[in-house]
């Protein structure tokens, strides 16, 4: 019961780490990238939907995002999803495709998406910390339904914590990671 218990608990830790490099991609950089905005929600007959069901997004020159959205009528929706992101580009039209210059980000700019950062880190810290949270919870129930030994309680917290502290160094390289690239000019 208790390797099911941390089996399930590192697989928890591994999604919330898969979400986070997924968020980290929507940060942007000096550099354009579909992953930029293909997860913006856009409202589209009044659901909101990922740009990347609705459009092809692609990046033909380091400065430049084109969008072509697959319904001509959702072009004025995405604009607008867009411009509500809090990723501060400026989207144009020609009402068939839609095209984002990426401008070179100001050192003011950088800073605050380095603040963007450190935020979504401890925010996955925190996430960690739940997962392991209700492990120990789950190992207490067991020991006082004798279902496990004091010392097996004791060693299994040992392993999560081993868990724990090598998922949350991860997250901390990624953010490392981020903050260097967001640095570079």
């Amino acid at each position: 019961m208790v390797n099911e218990t941390i089996t399930s608990v590192e697989h928890k830790m591994k999604a919330s780490i898969k979400l986070f490099r997924e968020e980290l991609a929507t940060i942007r950089t000096g550099h354009a990238t579909p992953s930029l905005v293909e997860h913006v929600k856009v409202d589209y007959a009044g659901v909101p939907t990922p740009l990347i069901q609705l459009a092809g997004i692609s990046a033909p020159e380091a400065g430049l995002l084109v969008i072509q959205p697959w319904d001509k009528s959702s072009i004025h929706s995405i604009e607008k999803a867009i411009l509500k992101s809090e990723l501060g580009l400026n989207p144009s039209s020609d009402g068939n495709i839609i095209r984002i210059a990426i401008p070179p980000l100001s050192e003011e700019r950088r800073q605050e998406l380095i603040k963007v950062v450190h935020k979504r880190v401890e925010e996955r810290r925190v996430a960690i910390r739940a997962h392991r949270h209700e492990a120990m919870n789950e190992f207490k129930k067991l020991e006082k339904d004798k279902e496990i030994s004091q010392d097996e309680h004791k060693r299994a917290q040992d392993q999560l914590q081993k868990i724990t502290d090598l998922h949350i160094a991860e997250i901390e390289q990624l953010g490392r990671e981020k903050e260097k690239e967001l640095m570079e000019v």
